[in-house]
């Protein structure tokens, strides 16, 4: 006898949305998450909350048509698929046909908003990204969007049917005759150990970046040795324990060297995890400078065009950090952090706030980030900061002449105005052409101007954040063996299937589709588990 029909483990937004349906198909669902139940709703919980959609209502209100057929052709031309890549090319295909209802409007239909413009980003550098604007950002971050779910699974009609188990580890699946029956693992609230049969597991254990040991043994090739410090942007629990167990039973765990890491952590004021660091949104007006001070280039890296690009650019350079500079005026316009938890007017939906904070600066962020987090210095003058930058290293890496001579270069560009002949600021021009990019970005502001002083320094490690590849998967996100057959009664979905098909990425993302796969393939798999048990 089964203890449940249908057996989820991992508590993040795929899990939830694979309980959802299963509930809907009539089954019995059982739930386990390692985590506590404040925190149900994985690392989707802390996010900024940005979805990637296609032929919105939002983009039509601002004169945007998208189809399908361009999104995917934008996708292909970011993922740069290699030819044995059939799931991944497969699950792109099938989100950009269906996440305008299976994700936008069925989020909708339960109270999800989003706000009324889109964002911009991943317009592609050295290959086309994004053509239209397609980053719907939920209002109240992945925070609301979080809660939502969790809310309607709790006042589904059948939640009698449903069981949730915190403070779950499993380690291992069960099989018999080839077919898997359970799990086993450890309560590591009271240490004992459990086993549990069902008649179908669905994997939504998120990824492998939560163990920075396992980036780096996977670093990708491209990005040159791993740095001293990579900072921990991911769950800490998304370990890969479930890939292991999968990859040990014959299942196939592909693309874990495709990752999306970010170029701008920072060590969090107040860590919860080892490494626990915040990605900032990098200043577009700020000098992107490497460890002795000089500007890193001959592209300058911008943010909001091709984050791989900009990991790959920063892995290149040596010391294991890199720097950015600018001024108050600048953090105040155009300093974020990525995420829930440095939102707030965004979090509890306060919209005179989030207002304010657009049109006057974000004080409240500014003062936070210069008072606690150890990676920001502030002074008067270079020289003075200089001195902070290579104090906070312990050693004179820093340059001042190197620093003087990149801010002075642009400066002077900006004086001689348009056209512009630094590249950095006709990607400003570029960018400042859309509403959402312009409220938010600076009219060319020179770094070394005295009105807009202090000066700012901030010290930026790689940090790591989701896995691109995974558990391979195919459109019903069946689990397949290393031969390209499925695996009877497992499933996988979100992140521990690389967002689906082990890998529907690619090399690089056009950003939202993360959270807008986890509900997706959660839904899916949900669906036809229940329809298989």
């Amino acid at each position: 006898m089964n203890d449940t029909d249908i057996l989820i483990v991992g508590g993040g937004i795929a899990g939830i949305c694979a309980a959802i349906e299963a509930l809907e198909g009539g089954r019995r669902v059982t739930l386990l998450d390692r985590d506590s139940p404040g925190h149900f709703g994985g690392l989707a919980r802390e996010s900024f909350g940005g979805m990637f959609l296609v032929d919105t209502p939002e983009q039509r209100r601002h004169g945007f048509l998208d189809s399908p057929e361009r999104a995917l052709a934008d996708w292909h031309s970011f993922a740069e698929f290699a030819p044995e890549d059939h799931w991944p090319r497969a699950w792109a295909e099938a989100y950009v046909h269906r996440c305008r209802e299976d994700v936008g409007g069925w989020l909708r239909a339960g109270g999800v908003r989003y706000f009324p413009v889109p964002n911009w980003v991943e317009r592609g550098l050295d290959v086309p990204g994004n053509s239209v604007p397609r980053f719907h950002m939920v209002w109240g971050t992945g925070h609301a969007l979080a809660l939502n779910l969790i809310g309607r699974l709790h006042k589904h009609p059948r939640n009698r049917n449903l069981t949730l188990r915190f403070h779950h580890r499993v380690d291992n699946l069960l099989t018999r005759e080839g077919r898997i029956i359970g799990v086993t693992g450890e309560n590591e609230e009271d240490r004992s150990s459990f086993e549990l049969q069902a008649a179908a597991v669905i994997v939504a254990t998120g990824g492998i970046n939560g163990c920075i040991e396992r980036v780096r043994q996977h670093w990708h090739s491209d990005w040159g040795q791993p740095p001293e410090t990579i900072l921990n942007g991911s769950h800490r629990y998304a370990d890969g324990r479930l890939h292991d167990a999968v990859s040990r039973l014959g299942g196939a765990v592909t693309h874990l060297d495709r990752m999306w890491n970010y170029a701008a952590g920072v060590h969090h004021p107040r860590p919860r995890k080892p490494s626990h660091g915040l990605s900032l949104v990098p200043p577009r007006s700020a000098l992107w400078l490497n460890a002795r001070g000089e500007r890193i280039g001959p592209r300058p890296l911008v943010t909001g065009f091709d984050t791989r690009d900009l990991v790959t650019q920063i892995g290149q350079q040596d010391g294991g950090h890199s720097w950015q500079l600018m001024n108050r005026r600048i953090a105040l316009k155009e300093l974020a952090v990525s995420g829930a938890e440095f939102n707030p007017s965004i979090r509890e939906r306060r919209p005179l706030a989030f207002l304010r904070d657009l049109l006057f600066g974000n004080r409240w962020l500014y003062s936070q980030m210069i008072d606690v987090c150890e990676d920001f210095v502030v002074a008067e003058t270079l020289p003075e900061l200089v001195e902070r930058m290579n104090t906070l290293n312990g050693e004179r890496t820093v340059d001042l002449s190197a620093v003087r001579a990149a801010a002075e270069a642009y400066d002077t560009a900006i004086d001689r105005g348009e056209p512009f002949a630094d590249e950095q600021l006709r990607r400003i021009a570029l960018l400042r052409q859309w509403k959402g990019d312009r409220i938010r970005t600076c009219k060319f502001q020179k770094i070394l101007d005295p009105k807009a002083g202090p000066l700012i320094a901030v010290r930026e490690f790689i940090i790591s954040r989701k896995s691109l590849g995974g558990i391979q998967t195919n459109l019903a996100g069946r689990v397949l063996d290393r031969s390209g057959q499925p695996i009877p009664g497992l499933y996988a979905a979100g992140e521990a299937a690389g967002f689906g098909g082990g890998g529907m990425h690619g090399l690089r993302a056009l950003e939202g589709t993360f959270l807008g796969s986890c509900v997706l393939g959660g839904r899916i798999a949900g669906q036809e588990a229940a329809k298989d048990t």
